[in-house]
């Protein structure tokens, strides 16, 4: 019988120590617990400086800034330099005054419709973009198929904008009355409100939410010396038809000041951007201030996508330069960064981790942590920049060609392509 227990007991492993209570069994496993913390505390040693490494690593791909670019592709083709172009879909919709064109990021015409229009102005939100001829009476509303629809209008266009679900809503302008009739993607109108100048004042903007609910109107008002703006804010839901007759559920005065321009720049937040203020506003039913940022000089350009909005300003000049200063701020109101643009620019465009900015032969790209991704020259006069999708890599349009580029590094390093970098590369 002992001699089974002794057996059993040297097949047992090395680590287990059977003395009945000797001062050499404490010993021993005293120091076997010694050894597993210290083999705990040198395992958690390694893994924190791994993480310091890959922290390290990240931050240096994420602020890191490129210096030039490769070509992977180039599709020649010709762009009419009476045009204009507006970013929709992630690609670009071309319009002139006898037709609309879509056209993808390989340069390729995908569908063209014949319009009559002498001032096209186009507008864009989510799949769709309605093109109308400001002082005339067409209007027409495309998705990434082509026409939806076409209308005409009884009396001159003078503003509108559309909802990423199709909705859109058009500011209409007689001798001494104004319509904002809101309309459904085929046309059909669901809503008419119609005010008078004397009463109301000349209408400047409208802001059409996502889901095409709510709306934003911005009207100035000029009397002897006194200027007045007033924003009123409509909701076409529930809300709205039990507030009154209008569905007029809030409204802002603005003395001395002139508000040109509304976004909402998402559906339940709406800046209006003035000549000395910025005002962003909540508006889930019924609209309330959030915050107000002061300005020292006039806006020349604005920009903003779901996160933040960004204005620019004219800078000083340095060495005979005109200078623009770029600013972004989220949106609370608080300042994220400003930036200084040495060029003359044309085009902006605020992706979620970016902003590009692009001006004759000119390319600049911001990260959305304010650090400068690249700056300088491409081969052409540029018509328009957008990412591609895949990363550092961008389809710009010239006038023309169409290129996809790459951009890279004077090593030539282009090993980015991880997950980890990816993820963090937005640099919030």
């Amino acid at each position: 019988m002992g001699r089974k227990v002794r057996n059993n007991l040297d097949n047992q492993p090395d680590n287990v120590v059977h003395v009945r209570g000797s001062r050499e069994a404490a010993e021993a496993n005293r120091e076997i617990a010694n050894n597993v913390r210290r083999q705990k505390r040198t395992l958690i040693l390694i893994l924190f400086i791994i993480a310091i490494v890959a922290a390290v690593v990240v931050t240096l791909m994420m602020n890191r800034e490129y210096n030039s670019y490769k070509v992977e592709s180039r599709n020649d083709t010709s762009y009419e330099n009476t045009a204009s172009y507006v970013q929709f879909c992630g690609n670009l919709l071309k319009y002139t005054p006898d037709g609309v064109s879509y056209i993808n990021t390989n340069g390729d015409t995908v569908w063209t419709a014949g319009v009559d229009m002498k001032m096209p102005m186009a507008v864009t939100s989510g799949s769709y973009a309605v093109v109308a001829d400001m002082s005339g009476n067409e209007l027409y509303v495309f998705n990434e198929e082509g026409q939806v629809s076409n209308l005409t209008m009884p009396y001159t266009i003078c503003d509108v904008d559309v909802a990423s679900q199709g909705a859109f809503a058009v500011v209409l302008e007689s001798d001494t009355t104004n319509f904002i009739n809101l309309y459904d993607k085929n046309g059909e109108i669901v809503y008419s409100m119609k005010t008078t100048i004397s009463k109301s004042g000349y209408p400047l903007d409208i802001a059409i939410s996502d889901d095409g609910q709510k709306l934003f109107s911005s009207y100035i008002n000029i009397g002897g010396s006194a200027v007045q703006n007033n924003l009123a804010a409509y909701n076409f839901g529930d809300v709205g038809q039990n507030a009154n007759a209008d569905r007029m559920v809030g409204g802002y005065r603005f003395e001395n000041e002139v508000i040109p321009k509304l976004e909402f720049i998402d559906n339940d937040t709406v800046v209006a951007f003035g000549t000395n203020t910025i005002t962003i506003y909540s508006m889930r039913e019924k609209p309330s201030e959030r915050a107000k940022i002061e300005l020292e000089t006039e806006i020349r350009s604005v920009f903003y996508n779901k996160n933040y909005i960004g204005i620019i300003q004219d800078a000083e000049v340095r060495d005979g330069e005109k200078q623009y200063k770029l600013t972004t701020y989220d949106l609370k109101g608080n300042k994220k960064f400003g930036k200084n643009i040495g060029f003359g620019y044309d085009n902006i465009y605020a992706a979620d981790k970016e902003i590009i900015i692009s001006g004759g032969s000119n390319c600049m790209i911001i990260r959305a942590n304010g650090r400068v991704k690249f700056d300088g020259n491409l081969s052409g006069k540029i018509v328009g920049v957008v990412p591609s999708g895949k990363r550092n890599e961008y389809v710009v349009v010239y006038d023309n060609a169409t290129e996809i580029i790459k951009l890279k590094s004077d090593s030539g390093d282009e090993s980015e392509d991880k997950e980890a970098v990816e993820k963090k590369d937005s640099g919030e």
